[in-house]
């Protein structure tokens, strides 16, 4: 007898998967509703695995991602585990890993282009068969604008400059047909429109699947192209601008100064634009500064000793303020809301690095507890993969507190910013021979480091600071424990 609860029952299942700790593609499947018939025996039917690709979150504060390069091609087969792209992210590139076998069926995002975290870039489809339907899905999920391209047909106008096309009001009305439909546009495009005041819905796109690039935008603001631009992606734009916007657009850049003849405009890289981000965030937390001298007769004569072991001075300092954080937690502290702060567990000590292209911090995990020769070691490593820009999320954001040094280029002394969700940092300048007076009134030189400290004001005060600087002082002055 067939049983009740199985007889014409449809279920429709559904299910969401997320990764933002592993460096993985996620892609989303939809499975056709599985029926149990009355028979003993069940049978599930999957019609399609057509599988988007996403941009995947590589960080805690990624919000997009730009495409290096794709390792496999459209067509090629993958396999799980595999590498199928290198993705750029706000600190370092990534290999890009895939769940699941299949076949890219499309590209949706090229190389050099960015993407917002979570957008398709890329369809994987389970068998040769599904190719062609995963192409159209494709084409469907960034080509809203697509089928807005063939309406500015007038060929001629190719040949034409920028002001011509402006005062043609005939074509104007076929983008604002399509204003329902979703407009797809680079990360920069809409900066540059909200920038112009360009309304993006008017603007038809250039880029793969009707995207619209920021040549098209600087083609509908009626503004000089870069020199990465192409000729026709600006002539195509100007046609829809209607005349309204065009106005908008020219009085945007009349409060700006006029560009100095001859003057390249570079557009800030993804690590440069985190840079900048974090920069201007920093500003909304209230800091003070302290700065404290201490001499470092002892610490060079340390390093002369264990620097042929591999030992460096940016290792001597961050195991110095690690130790001096033990006995002062509060400079380790970190407040993110404004409303209270946390003490952390572990002391990470990040240490400013330039590299090619940018700024970035590798961290020294729980450094109080490393002996001197592994954090010298751990930090060679560090260094390395931040220079190759292959440090891993938690090996550039976990950090507690922050170390810049740049007495290695004889600067005396500086003042640094403080780095979002941390307490304090420590700007360490050169040591350099000062002349001193000790209590007798007797002169000796000795060598000296300026060390400034910029901290969060609402959780670090002025005598938490400077009780600090005394520690790390002691430490430095007398360093031995360094080696223990």
């Amino acid at each position: 007898m067939a049983s009740p609860f199985l007889s014409n029952t449809t279920i429709s299942f559904s299910s969401s998967l997320s990764s933002s700790h592993l460096p993985r593609l996620l892609p989303s499947i939809s499975f056709s509703p599985i029926r149990f018939k009355s028979n003993p025996r069940r049978i599930l039917i999957v019609r399609s695995k057509i599988r988007e690709i996403f941009m995947p979150a590589l960080s805690s504060t990624m919000t997009e991602g730009k495409i290096v390069s794709w390792v496999k091609s459209e067509g090629d087969k993958l396999s799980k585990g595999e590498s199928v792209v290198v993705v750029e992210s706000d600190k370092a590139d990534m290999d890009v890993e895939t769940f699941y076998d299949g076949i890219l069926a499309a590209i949706v995002v090229g190389e050099g282009e960015t993407a917002p975290v979570g957008a398709a870039i890329g369809i994987l489809a389970e068998t040769e068969d599904e190719i062609a339907e995963a192409k159209a899905k494709a084409a469907s999920k960034s080509g809203a604008s697509t089928p807005s391209a063939p309406p500015p047909s007038p060929a001629p106008a190719a040949t034409s400059t920028l002001a011509p096309p402006k005062p043609a009001p005939a074509p104007a009305p076929a983008p604002v047909a399509e204003g329902p439909r979703k407009t797809v546009a680079t990360p920069h495009a809409k900066k540059l429109a909200k920038q112009h005041k360009v309304d993006i819905e008017s603007v038809v796109g250039t880029g793969p699947y009707g995207r619209i690039t920021p040549a098209d935008i600087e083609a509908a603001a009626g503004i000089a192209p870069s020199k990465t631009n192409v000729g026709p992606a600006v002539v195509v734009e100007t046609t829809p601008a209607a005349p309204p916007k065009a106005t908008a657009a020219a009085a945007a850049p009349s409060s700006l100064p006029p560009p100095v003849p001859g003057s390249t405009v570079v557009p800030f890289t993804t690590m440069q634009a985190a840079v900048s981000k974090n920069m201007v965030e920093s500003l909304s937390v209230p800091t003070f500064r302290v700065g404290y001298p201490v001499t470092t007769d002892a610490l060079d004569a340390l390093y002369a000793k264990v620097k042929p072991k591999g030992v460096t001075m940016t290792a001597l300092l961050a195991k110095a303020a690690a130790m001096a954080l033990a006995q002062h937690p509060v400079v380790n502290a970190s407040c993110k809301d404004g409303k209270s702060f946390t003490y952390n567990s572990n002391i990470n000590i990040a240490v400013a690095v330039a590299i090619n292209g940018g700024l970035i911090t590798p961290v020294l995990q729980d450094a109080d507890k490393l002996d001197l020769y592994l954090l010298s070691q751990k930090w060679k490593e560090l260094v390395e993969k931040a220079r190759a820009k292959q440090l891993q999320p938690q090996e550039y954001n976990s950090g507690t507190f922050t170390l810049s040094n740049l007495g290695m280029f004889g600067v005396d002394r500086f003042d640094a910013i403080l780095p979002p969700g941390q307490g304090a940092i420590m700007a360490v300048g050169a040591s350099k021979p000062t002349v001193v007076a000790d209590a007798d009134g007797f002169f000796s030189v000795k060598n000296k480091m300026l060390v400034n400290v910029t901290a969060d004001h609402r959780i670090v005060y002025g005598a938490d600071l400077a009780a600090f600087l005394q520690t790390f002082s002691k430490i430095v002055e007398n360093p031995e424990s360094l080696t223990l």
